[in-house]
């Protein structure tokens, strides 16, 4: 009996602890269920990541991230993938994210490859990137970022891609950047960085830019800095070097015999540059010269070494009269003698080199002045003149020359290596004669023109006032509002007048127009330069960036169509939205007219009064680059377009004067 009651008393005991196993478990999922129902959801620490970035960034709240998500449902969030739990690439761009990028909020996504948050409007500077130690592509460009870049930047080593460019970034470009042993791609352009340029020398470098800074100094000759062209660096008033064939000097004559060549620069940059309009070392003439100047230099130095052996035998025969203290003195007169040949040969080769220079320049034409003008200077009187460098183009190299009659000029050297291959001396001729015979107000004349081998140089009217380019988006330091629609439609009709005299006075095409090719006159009024070019070089090299792409008609940006008079009106179209907005053409969103109208309006700050004629504006804009060739107007029609807005402007205005006049009286 003892013994049954002692099993039973087992079993009741193991059933009790069953029970209360079961309880603990039923306690447990309601824990559970509670906390689910009452905590917040997201436990993933890239999601907490996400959503305190767009705190601070997303002040016009244009994210859908909600910390109502579950689970790895945020992964689905708007320009964010993921691998597993973790956020591999974020790609928040053009999404208007206006606020700041705050510290120790994306810089925990550890597991990051690419981010980009180019073309926002964020401000403020970058913060700490120490966190993000698998980034390869960062792109924070087109933005507002401000400061100097974060020294964090320098430990990533696993950065292939790097673009903080159209920013307004300060300091020094960090020597720090020649330790990113994987870098591809980098762009700084656009920003005011200062000081110089470091070393860089990456084999694996294959994009770089650094253009519109305040760098100065020598560009450091480097293989991986060697192979990129002059654009690069462009914009840089204080840099000089070989690398944009730049002495590194104060500047001088153009060319002429008291400027030889600086012995900084390399062979094939000796004469060629701001301080060198005409490239003289052609490979033929560079040949004939050297012979000539070998040829001389030893006959004259075979008649000196003559007259030093007879000399030494004179002074032997004498020594052997006087048997005494010969042998020493002869020693040291044949060496002094020789030094002196030396020195006489090495100026006789300077003198030579000088005389057969400037007979190749005497030899290599003259200026051809247009339109029957008279010569008011002289080929030798501009290659003397000091130059400044202007810019670098997709035709050739720009300069401001300053003669010595004080008189200021614009000269336009064409780059040889983009001339197409019809376009030879004959072509060109005839195509000077028939361009600089274009006489218009709104036209940059083109005085005279000079050509030479594959020197081809164009020579305008120097304008003080600069380019619409940099009126319509201001300096680097400011972000320029868009102009006022009165400026708007003037300089609309300035374009378009010169536009349609080339059209249909001439019946030729600009080609090539765009905001920077707009120059502001004596009186700000709008004149057009670099017009009626294109037919003489490759179509391609318009596209040189994205910009320029942004001009190009569709139909003529097959390599092989050259730009016709409808293409023309779609540049112009691009331009008056440039003009009415202040976007970059690069910028322009494409958009229905009705959807476009409200970008616009949303952009400038009009009053709403000017709403409607600014609409007008932009529907001439809109019709003026529409896909099809054949819906565009011509220039002439755009020229009646815009006289009807003029007209129905100074209906409105005098209808308002005539109402407040009637109240007055009252």
């Amino acid at each position: 009996m003892p013994k049954k009651k002692k099993q039973l008393a087992s079993f009741i005991h193991q059933q009790l602890l069953l029970i209360l196993f079961l309880l603990l478990l039923a306690s447990g999922a309601l824990a559970s269920k509670l906390a689910r129902r009452h905590l917040p959801p997201l436990v993933f620490a890239d999601a907490s990541a996400l959503l305190a970035f767009k705190v601070k960034a997303d002040v016009n709240k244009h994210l859908d991230f909600s910390p109502t998500t579950r689970g790895l449902r945020f992964c689905a969030w708007e320009g964010v993938e993921c691998n597993g739990a973790k956020v591999v690439r974020l790609v928040l761009q053009g999404l208007d994210l206006g606020g700041v990028w705050a510290p120790n909020t994306l810089s925990r996504l550890d597991q990051l490859r690419v981010l980009s948050l180019q073309n926002n409007s964020l401000i403020g500077p970058i913060p700490d990137l120490t966190g993000l130690f698998n980034l390869k592509s960062l792109f924070l460009d087109n933005n507002h970022f401000i400061g100097s870049l974060p020294p964090s930047l320098f430990i990533l080593h696993r950065l292939r891609t790097l673009d903080f460019s159209h920013n307004n970034l300060t300091g020094s470009i960090s020597t720090a950047f020649t330790n990113l042993d994987r870098l591809h791609c980098l762009r700084l352009s656009w920003n005011h960085f200062n000081g110089s340029i470091p070393p860089f020398n990456q084999s694996s470098l294959r994009i770089f830019d650094v253009s519109g800074n305040n760098l100065s100094g020598a560009i450091p000759v480097t293989p991986a800095l060697f192979r990129f062209q002059a654009s690069s660096f462009a914009f840089n008033p204080g840099l000089c070097g070989e690398i944009i064939r730049k002495e590194c000097r104060p500047a001088e004559p153009f060319f002429g015999p008291s400027s030889p060549p600086a012995a900084g620069l390399g062979q094939s940059a000796q004469v060629h540059g701001v301080n060198g309009l005409i490239r003289q070392p052609y490979e033929k003439k560079r040949r004939d010269r050297r012979a000539m100047i070998i040829g001389f230099s030893a006959g004259v130095f075979v008649l000196i070494v003559s007259l030093v052996c007879f000399a030494a035998a004179v002074r032997k025969q004498r020594c052997r009269s006087k048997k005494e203290g010969c042998s020493g003195m002869m020693a040291s007169d044949a060496a002094a003698t020789a030094e002196a040949a030396a020195v006489m040969q090495m100026e006789l080769e300077r003198e030579l080199e000088e005389k057969v220079k400037r007979a190749e320049v005497a030899k290599s034409g003259s200026l051809v002045f247009c339109a029957g003008e008279a010569q008011v200077y002289t080929l030798e009187q501009l290659m003397k003149g000091s130059a400044e460098l202007l810019g670098r183009g997709c035709l050739g190299t720009t300069y401001k020359a300053v003669l010595d009659n004080r008189l200021i000029v614009t000269v336009k050297r064409l780059d040889a290596t983009k001339m197409a291959a019809h376009a030879t001396k004959e072509v060109f001729e005839r195509h000077m004669e028939a361009v600089g015979g274009l006489r218009h107000p709104n036209l940059i004349a083109l005085r005279a023109y000079f050509q030479a081998k594959q020197e081809r140089l164009i020579i305008y009217d120097f304008q003080p006032n600069g380019s619409l380019f940099s009126l319509i988006h201001g300096s680097r330091s400011s972000r320029a509002r868009p102009l006022h629609w009165t400026s708007c439609l003037k300089i609309a009709e300035d374009v378009a007048q010169g536009l349609s005299f080339i059209h249909q006075a001439w019946r030729l095409v600009h080609g090539n127009l765009k905001s920077s090719n707009v120059l502001l006159g004596p009186d700000f009024e709008a004149c057009l330069t670099d017009y009626c070019l294109s037919v003489l070089t490759h179509p391609a090299i318009f596209d040189e960036d994205g910009d320029s792409a942004a001009y190009r008609a569709p139909e003529t940006r097959n390599p092989n169509h050259h730009p016709t008079h409808k293409s023309d009106v779609y540049a112009y179209g691009i331009l008056l939205l440039e003009l009415l907005t202040g976007k970059y053409p690069s910028e322009l969103p494409f958009l229905v007219p009705g959807d476009m109208s409200g970008w616009v309006r949303s952009i400038r700050d009009d009053n709403g009064g000017d709403d409607s004629r600014m609409d007008m504006l932009l529907q001439v804009a809109t019709t003026c680059s529409l896909t099809s060739p054949e819906q565009r107007p011509t220039m002439w029609q755009v020229l009646k377009m815009l006289q009807e807005i003029k007209d129905i402007v100074l209906l409105e205005d005098s209808s308002e004067l005539d109402l407040r006049s009637s109240n007055a009286m009252h």
